[in-house]
């Protein structure tokens, strides 16, 4: 499937400065441009950091970025930081694009531009074992941790405004799990693959898919507006979901026991 769709002309290096990348050293044999992504490793399996391993940022969406830079013929540099604040940095171009389970919402929509959708999801609603709370409609009085600048605040805001309940924010997955663990919180709102690393192993959880009616759903990589790159990216997401790969992907990081 390897097909070139980076060549290293005059043209490109007018491309690949406008898109922010440095074409320092592109004279010497064998050059690749460096794009730096920005992700938030604290998604697993998604993003993340296994400290038993080592320091590096692995993942579903690592994998998935890498498979993409071999087609396009660039190095990928990981930034790590809040999901909050993804959308941000890529608009002041401290970040080149984003991978991070990131859902292509409307509101994003108006500060950058999205690739196709390469994941789809379900939300888990996760409380104490024991609790009372099995359902959107068991929120109703309770305080609720969703993640700051995702998908589930979003969902968990628009729900406060036809019911009552409190909505708090964490920067990061484990504080939720910690949180509502602690009961700071009746519940919280994660995407289920992520939850279910958590929650298997641990009587004390226990989580409940929820249908959320109307959402904007699906992971997609995210490009400064007007971005060259987008088209490519799709190109290559098209050819690796013909091949297979994805599939594999999937195979290696939600159906294994990578989230254990």
């Amino acid at each position: 499937m390897k097909k070139t769709l980076l060549t290293m002309t005059v043209a490109t290096s007018m491309v690949l400065a406008a898109c922010g990348v440095s074409d320092e050293g592109q004279e010497s044999d064998g050059y690749k441009p460096t794009l730096t992504m920005g992700t938030s490793a604290d998604y697993k399996p998604f993003e993340y950091v296994d400290t038993a391993v080592g320091d590096e940022i692995i993942g579903y969406d690592v994998d998935l970025a890498n498979l993409i830079a071999d087609e396009l013929g660039f190095d990928i540099k990981i930034q790590d930081m809040d999901f909050s604040g993804l959308v941000t940095a890529l608009s002041n171009g401290q970040v080149d694009f984003v991978m991070s389970a990131m859902t292509p919402t409307e509101e994003r929509k108006e500060n950058v531009e999205f690739t196709d959708v390469y994941y789809v999801a379900k939300d888990l609603l996760i409380s104490l074992d024991g609790s009372d709370i099995s359902t959107v409609e068991d929120l109703e009085g309770k305080t609720v941790g969703v993640q700051l600048g995702s998908i589930q605040q979003e969902f968990a805001d628009d729900l406060g405004k036809e019911m009552h309940l409190t909505v708090e924010t964490r920067n990061r997955i484990p504080e939720l799990m910690q949180d509502v663990a602690n009961e700071r919180f009746d519940a919280i709102i994660v995407e289920n693959i992520v939850a279910e690393g958590y929650l298997q192993g641990d009587d004390e959880l226990r989580g409940e898919v929820i249908e959320v009616e109307e959402q904007e759903a699906g992971s997609a990589i995210a490009f400064p507006k007007e971005s060259e790159w987008t088209k490519q990216f799709d190109e290559v997401l098209e050819e690796l979901k013909e091949s297979g790969e994805i599939d594999e992907l999937a195979k290696k990081w939600f159906d294994n026991d990578q989230t254990e």
